[in-house]
């Protein structure tokens, strides 16, 4: 059955810019030139405690992009974010986004303090990076696995975390997710399919047992070959009193981010 994709209003306004203009998607496309294309011109310098800066001015606007980004996917994420600021927040004059704004873990007090505009870029620019129509038909029918998250990622040449964000939203298998920071679990999600209760320990460290809490505890980053860990179903979830956690087949898959000391805990069941 064809999930039912939901916009939102950023994620709408992508997929109306790209297909006003032309576009399927920009894989293969240079960002520059697309934000070019719209009346901004996009200037790569080093910035300290900013990934990214838009600056409306009368005639022109300017996207600044940190140099000092190492990784190709982010800056694609950070121009992409941008774009979305340019194309719906007009008049803000200067802005500056960093690893906080761009996080997909802002929680409901962050969103309340900020407004929305930073949900909606970063919901425009998964939109932008990866249309939701061409994103479902890439995974349908595919087994769940870390190396299908990679593939992904590759073939949309974005993060492994923005693609575990939209499979969250898209994929055909249900899974959940855990975000942890310096070893405090900061919020979990999980798909509207997923049918197993979630043990709410937000504000906690992540389980002893947990693949999380072994990066925490012992720096221990597990190897591609060796990344989908199994774990018990007690580990994040509740386990009933008439069911035994050797009835289960769960696994856990970290995205470690160890130079802001995150992780990002996938779990599910085959």
């Amino acid at each position: 059955m064809k999930k039912l994709i939901k916009y939102t209003k950023g994620s709408a306004c992508a997929r109306d810019l790209l297909l006003d203009n032309g576009f399927d998607d920009l894989v293969d496309f240079p960002l520059d030139l697309f934000a070019s294309g719209l009346g901004a011109t996009i200037v790569h310098k080093p910035m300290i405690n900013s990934d990214g800066r838009i600056i409306f001015g009368k005639k022109n606007t300017i996207i600044e992009i940190n140099t000092d980004i190492s990784f190709e996917e982010k800056k694609r994420f950070t121009i992409a974010h941008e774009i979305g600021h340019l194309i719906m927040h007009k008049g803000i004059d200067i802005h500056n986004d960093n690893e906080a704004t761009m996080s997909w873990f802002n929680n409901k007090e962050k969103q309340a303090r900020s407004g929305r505009i930073e949900y909606e870029a970063n919901q425009f620019a998964s939109e932008l990076l990866m249309p939701s129509l061409i994103f479902y038909e890439k995974q349908k029918g595919i087994k769940f696995s870390p190396q299908l998250l990679r593939d992904l990622s590759s073939y949309f040449k974005t993060s492994l975390t923005s693609v575990a964000f939209k499979y969250l939203e898209l994929g055909d298998h249900p899974i959940c997710l855990f975000h942890s920071y310096n070893k405090i679990v900061k919020y979990w999600m999980r798909n509207i399919d997923f049918p197993h209760y979630i043990i709410d320990n937000t504000k906690l460290a992540p389980p002893e047992d947990s693949v999380a809490m072994e990066f925490f505890e012992k720096g221990k980053i597990h190897l591609k070959e060796k990344s989908k860990q199994p774990i018990w179903k007690s580990t994040w979830l509740e386990l009933k009193k008439w069911e035994n956690d050797n009835d289960f087949n769960f696994y856990e898959f970290c995205i470690v981010t160890p130079a802001y000391n995150t992780v990002i805990s996938l779990v599910w069941e085959e």
